[in-house]
């Protein structure tokens, strides 16, 4: 039964988010709301892997929560049920893709998805942003807690290293991020 709950959560998941991975993000907090397999603040590991690992980031997200749910199965439920609605949509508009392509009705309607694209990516990241540098439960009473320095501070240096040296390989500033958060655990 579990393994059914989660098909279909993930389908319901790649059927709503139009956008790429990263649309995927209010969904699997939504999830982490309802089910306990999964806790908000796993969200930003799950992200840092997603990136980190060859694939598309919804892809690896929801392999990752359902190899968190259930092992290896659970992954390739999670994942089937993610991609089944993409599939069945890419089949019916292959069939009727010369009616699409000359209606003003289709081009109107993903004319307005844009903006509700990036609203949901934008809501996503600011949510990471907000989890990666200021913790899960956000208190300002105690100022010393709130703020994640060490977050904070390779936050900002990454951010301004990424601007000066655009040469530099995004994997670089990964690794840099894997160190220093295996340093920031350690000490």
């Amino acid at each position: 039964m579990e393994l059914l709950v989660l098909f279909l959560e993930f389908f319901k998941i790649g059927l709503f988010s139009v956008g790429g991975g990263l649309a995927t993000l209010p969904f699997l907090y939504a999830l982490a709301d309802k089910y306990p397999w999964l806790q908000s603040s796993q969200i930003p590991d799950m992200i840092a892997v997603s990136e980190s690992t060859p694939g598309p980031l919804g892809v690896n997200m929801s392999t990752y929560a359902g190899f968190h749910c259930d092992g290896v199965l659970g992954g390739i439920v999670a994942t089937v049920g993610l991609v089944t609605p993409s599939v069945i949509v890419i089949i019916i508009v292959y069939q009727f893709l010369e009616k699409f392509r000359n209606s003003r009705l289709v081009e109107n309607a993903f004319y307005g998805l844009r903006p509700v694209v990036v609203g949901l990516i934008a809501s996503a990241g600011f949510g990471v942003v907000v989890l990666a540098l200021f913790g899960q439960n956000v208190s300002p009473m105690n100022w010393t807690e709130f703020f994640r320095w060490k977050e904070i501070v390779l936050f900002i240096l990454v951010l301004a290293a990424a601007r000066k040296w655009k040469q530099v390989h995004p994997v670089a500033f990964i690794l840099v991020g894997a160190a220093a958060g295996v340093l920031f655990r350690m000490g």
